[in-house]
């Protein structure tokens, strides 16, 4: 019987490893798995190259990850946001290494990873500092730079509903990053609000098939 649900935290972290590359979902804090980025830090896996929309705000969640020395390099679209104050810290100091990806290159490097696509041309950041040293080609006139294809050892996502298979719909803009993140990983763990049985998630409404979802855990949404 086919059954991702986890008992804990610390099975849904279990085997992640020092070195790994780490695709957090969100954008900004929407769609975040807040309670996986804790898990995280409470298994320890460090040396990370870590994957995300921002690099975090606060002292909390993502940012916490970086201040305790866990995060080797982060890979985002906007390393400066406001609250970002560790990152800044960090990267001044010399202690974090940064790769700036525009949004859309980093969606699409993920979904490419997903789809079996090593790499593909695109004219986003042509000619600019961002793609310099990378190859190049013309399409019908139009100048454009190669991008290799993201993949991630694991994908820590946030979902709104799942079943035991690992099925997974999204609640509006919380759908962000968190599919092709899903695809891009070898495994993906998903933070989900609610269990729902087998056969009842409207198959329309299924994002994520389970065939990408590694483990489920519920984390119910906060009172109020």
């Amino acid at each position: 019987m086919i059954n991702k649900i986890v008992r804990d935290m610390a099975e849904a972290m279990q085997g992640i490893a020092d070195g790994s590359t780490v695709l957090v979902g969100g954008f900004g804090s929407v769609g975040q798995p807040d309670a996986l980025i804790e898990g995280l830090i409470e298994q320890g896996a460090t040396d990370l190259t870590v994957v995300a929309n921002n690099a975090g705000t606060g002292r909390v969640g993502l940012a916490k990850l970086m201040e305790l020395g866990r995060v080797r390099k982060i890979i985002c679209s906007f390393p400066r946001s406001a609250g970002s104050v560790v990152f800044e810290e960090l990267y001044k100091a010399g202690k974090l290494e940064l790769e700036i990806v525009p949004q859309g290159t980093l969606a699409e490097r993920m979904r490419a990873a997903g789809a079996g696509v090593p790499a593909f041309y695109t004219p986003t950041g042509y000619g600019t500092l961002l793609t310099e040293g990378k190859p190049t080609a013309e399409f019908d006139g139009t100048p454009c730079v190669l991008e290799k294809a993201l993949p991630g050892d694991v994908a820590l996502i946030q979902a709104h509903h799942a079943d035991r298979w690992g099925n997974l719909t999204y609640r509006r803009s919380g759908r962000n990053f968190n599919p092709v993140m899903a695809m891009a990983a070898k495994l993906a763990v998903a933070q989900v609000d609610e269990v729902e049985p087998l056969g009842t998630l409207d198959p329309e409404a299924v994002v994520t098939p389970g065939i990408f979802v590694g483990r489920v855990i519920r984390v119910p949404l906060a009172a109020g």
